[in-house]
């Protein structure tokens, strides 16, 4: 196909410019992945908005390509993530054993519920939970804790669905949501970290598929997609996420505790800054 023809007369160095910056935003996505125990979503989604932006795909499907194209992305960062931080014996497998069932059950629905919800609505949620995490990792103190460990039925499973369903609508692995839920109960940042690069395949690779799914037939999309997510965006950014990632992991072993929780808030806090702006036309 001629991207020049998709792209329109004079946007082919843009499309090739934004082409490059997809692929420096996999790298920084990929490392992302490994030192917080995200898919990279956070940084993802924004990118690729602005990417099919230039490219003129309609604003109503523009997020949702989006969001359902990152978690697309987020499957072999997470994997790979995974792999790496249970080889060093960090990840909290019992937690995860217990979230195969919820955790799941909350990506179907917000798969079934993305169809029904519009790109603004998407980003608000976006900016929202990621700007109340940020602010919750920048203020922490020893005390702030729900519990000494995690708990047991119903908390577990009910908290496992919610991240499963806020995440996919967010197009993000849960490392956001669930590095706080286990430091609330007691965990250490480095193993809420590692045990996120789990929930973040467990998350990605249903909703990858629900998003497929819910997006089957859907008008505007762009060239190379099945359903909302677009194959062009996963084949650009793939690589270079996966080969960033362990680089991530190898840095995330060697930071103190607090300075991990400050530059995880910091992160989150320019995430909600960049989908506000959005919101108001910037």
């Amino acid at each position: 196909m001629d991207i020049s023809a998709f792209a329109g007369e004079g946007q082919l160095m843009e499309v090739i410019a934004l082409g490059l910056a997809l692929i420096g935003s996999g790298l920084i996505a990929g490392f992302l992945a490994g030192l917080f125990g995200i898919g990279g979503g956070a940084v993802l989604v924004p990118v690729l908005y602005q990417f099919l932006t230039v490219l003129g795909v309609d604003e109503s499907v523009r997020m949702h390509v989006s969001v359902a194209t990152s978690l697309g992305i987020i499957v072999p960062t997470s994997l790979r993530s995974f792999l790496a931080h249970r080889k060093r014996g960090a990840v909290d497998l019992e937690l995860l054993k217990s979230w195969l069932i919820p955790l799941p059950l909350g990506v179907i629905l917000a798969s079934m519920v993305a169809a029904y919800v519009s790109g603004e609505g998407l980003k608000g949620i976006f900016a929202v939970i990621a700007f109340v995490l940020g602010v919750r990792m920048l203020l922490n103190k020893e005390h702030w804790k729900l519990g000494n460990d995690i708990p047991g039925f119903p908390v577990r499973p009910l908290c496992g669905a919610g991240i499963g369903f806020f995440s996919t609508l967010m197009g993000i692995g849960g490392g956001v949501m669930n590095n706080t839920f286990m430091t609330l109960y007691g965990r250490s940042i480095h193993q809420a970290v590692a045990t996120s690069a789990g929930t973040g395949l467990m998350i990605s690779v249903p909703g990858t598929i629900g998003l497929i799914w819910a997006g089957w037939g859907a008008a505007e999309l762009p060239p190379f997609s099945a359903g909302y997510v677009n194959l062009l965006g996963l084949a650009l950014i793939i690589p270079v996420t996966t080969f960033a990632a362990p680089f991530g992991v190898k840095v995330a072993h060697a930071l103190p505790r607090r300075t991990m929780e400050v530059f995880f808030g910091i992160f989150l806090m320019m995430v909600a800054a960049r989908f506000l702006l959005s919101l108001n036309g910037f």
